[in-house]
């Protein structure tokens, strides 16, 4: 009888288990499907949204916000009850479980916090509101804008950053596909929000809505490479005050003769690095990678030339001059020279050397041609909102560099793209490949570099990852290149052919990390070894002969994910290249 009723309990107990697993397996299908479809529908939105910014189609999104919202609450609702998150422990399903419902918290957060921002970017962009006829531009959609730019910069970095910590490969077809649409689409969102956040941000105390600002504009000469995108070729005056910017000087660098001396203190790793030329010539001031070091050599220079303090220093280089050529229109140089997108390089960085046989007429031309152009842009030429996204595209390619010299806003100005501070900013776990011009020429007009992460591996096991950073290196010059004028071949002596390119890389390990390996070719490689700033420095030379190509390796241990390698902005590559990381075998 006992033995009866023990058998009719165990059944009992039994089947209440089985119907509550068919209870919750049905469940978690029912709320499965409820979050497939809302995260396939806002995943659409997050995959779109780059375009979106870029085109101007900030109404359209501001009109379907209610629904992408809706959907991206039904999707975190449905992947946050507790027989979800019970289940997310399970083998098998509970990774996709778990992945599904990093996904749809990440997509909410966006849908809430950064989608209504995204959607008022028509009214901060409109060209009528930006900037008026008489160039001078409207500082209050700007500074209205700047709070919920920021706060949907960082929600957007901060879910990207989430997702993809997701492995898709370990999930079921089925989800990998939008899981891998919102990755991509959050990686480019993320990209084009910074941008658009620094703008606004940054424009309103550039142009003096707090009071008169001098700045200091630096041409980069793109030409002769040094670690931010060129030698500096050119300084200009700027003064600012409420969304007026006017030209008031501008000097070619031959007002600013070599010091005897450093005009600041250099550290023992900096004269490792670079030698006490970083101090004493302007040209030279950023052959470091840390533009507000430079910038503080740069003014530095220019107070000891001129008693005047200045406000800050904006550096720019060729491309992102030639960016801007775009949204305004065509120019006349000085000499009567069209310049053109399709022509700008060209005429500045090799036919005036041609046809201006004396270096100074080539610097002052050069000059010119930066303060017609800034001209052009100040006085209102152009279409304005094409402008500003010319101006924030610069920056996503780290070819627009600011520095105040006011330290709050500086401290802003750190953690951004634009401060470009490889060194004193916040992305320590970056690496860096940089370029230096050793010819004391303008050869590399026709030198071509490639980065590229070739290859990254996760870790594993709680030891390290692995990156391969590619660098190509391709020089052509023109048959007749021996017989360029000095001041374009170079003036090296005999150390290497006349018609030769040298350029000297210097290359960064992460902060507390090191370069593990570094080849030319099939064959390994050595360098001057140095520290600075607590990352490993290694500085190679290499020589071209015209027609000739290189390919440089650099291994670094990596412990995250992913990697950002900083690199110089040249006419060819932008100023950074990321990658993430494969699962080790």
């Amino acid at each position: 009888m006992r033995g009866s009723r023990r058998v009719r309990i165990t059944v009992g107990v039994s089947a209440g288990v089985l119907g509550l697993v068919v209870v919750a397996g049905g469940w978690l299908g029912y709320r499965a499907l409820q979050a497939e479809r809302a995260l396939r529908s806002v995943g659409d939105v997050v995959a779109g949204l780059q375009s979106d910014i870029e085109a101007g189609r900030t109404q359209a999104l501001a009109d379907e916000l209610p629904r992408v919202q809706a959907d991206a609450a039904r999707a975190r609702s449905a992947t946050s009850d507790p027989v979800w998150r019970l289940a997310e422990h399970l083998p098998v399903v509970g990774a996709d479980l778990a992945a599904v419902h990093t996904v749809a918290v990440a997509v909410d957060d966006v849908a809430r916090d950064a989608l209504p921002a995204i959607a008022q970017l028509g009214t901060v962009l409109a060209a009528q509101e930006v900037r008026g006829t008489d160039g001078r531009i409207d500082l209050k959609p700007l500074v209205d804008a700047a709070p919920t730019l920021a706060l949907a910069d960082t929600t957007t970095a901060r879910a990207r950053d989430t997702v993809d910590t997701i492995d898709t490969t370990r999930l079921m077809d089925r989800l990998a596909g939008p899981v891998v649409t919102v990755q991509e689409g959050l990686r480019k969102a993320s990209a084009a929000l910074d941008a658009a956040s620094q703008v606004a941000t940054l424009l309103p105390p550039m142009l003096g809505a707090d009071g008169p600002r001098t700045y200091l504009l630096v041409s980069l000469n793109s030409a002769e490479l040094r670690s931010a995108g060129g030698i500096v070729g050119a300084v200009a005056v700027l003064h600012a005050e409420n969304g007026s910017l006017d030209l008031v000087d501008q000097r070619t660098t031959l007002a600013f003769p070599a010091t005897a001396d450093s005009v600041l203190p250099l550290t023992p790793d900096e004269l490792r690095v670079y030698t006490d030329r970083l101090g004493r010539w302007i040209q030279d001031t950023v052959f470091t990678p840390d533009f507000p070091r430079s910038a503080q050599l740069i003014s530095a220079i220019w107070k000891r030339s001129t008693g005047e303090t200045v406000d800050g220093v904006i550096a720019t280089d060729p491309v992102a001059v030639k960016y801007l050529l775009s949204a305004t229109g065509a120019i006349t140089a000085p000499g009567g020279v069209e310049l053109r997108p399709d022509n700008f390089l060209s005429v500045l960085l090799h036919d005036s050397y041609l046809s201006m046989k004396d270096p100074a007429v080539a610097d002052e031309f050069y000059t010119g041609v930066a303060a017609t152009i800034f001209r052009a842009v100040g006085s209102g030429q152009g279409d304005a909102r094409a402008v500003v996204e010319q101006l924030a595209k610069a920056g996503q390619e780290r070819r627009l560099r600011i520095w105040s010299a006011h330290p709050d806003e500086q401290a802003r100005l750190a953690p951004t793209s634009l401060s470009a501070g490889f060194l004193s900013g916040t992305d320590d776990a970056a690496a860096g490949v940089f370029l230096n011009d050793g010819t004391a020429g303008k050869l590399d007009y026709f030198l071509t570099t490639t980065y590229a992460i070739e290859s990254m591996t996760c870790g594993k096991n709680g030891a390290p990852g692995s990156a391969v950073v590619r660098l190509d290196l391709a020089y052509d010059p023109p048959a007749d290149i021996t017989e360029y004028p000095m001041y374009v071949t170079g003036y090296h002596g005999d150390t290497i052919p006349t018609g030769w390119v040298q350029t000297n890389l210097t290359v960064y390990s992460p902060v507390g990390g090191s370069i593990a390996e570094q080849s030319r070719g099939d064959f390994l490689v050595g360098g001057l070894a140095a520290s600075e700033a607590g990352r490993d420095v290694s500085v190679l030379t290499s020589r071209l002969a015209p027609g000739e190509r290189e390919t440089y390796r650099f291994t670094f241990p990596v412990t995250a994910s992913s990697l950002d390698v900083w690199t110089t902005p040249t006419l060819t590559s932008p100023g950074i290249v990321q990658g993430t990381c494969a699962p080790a075998p």
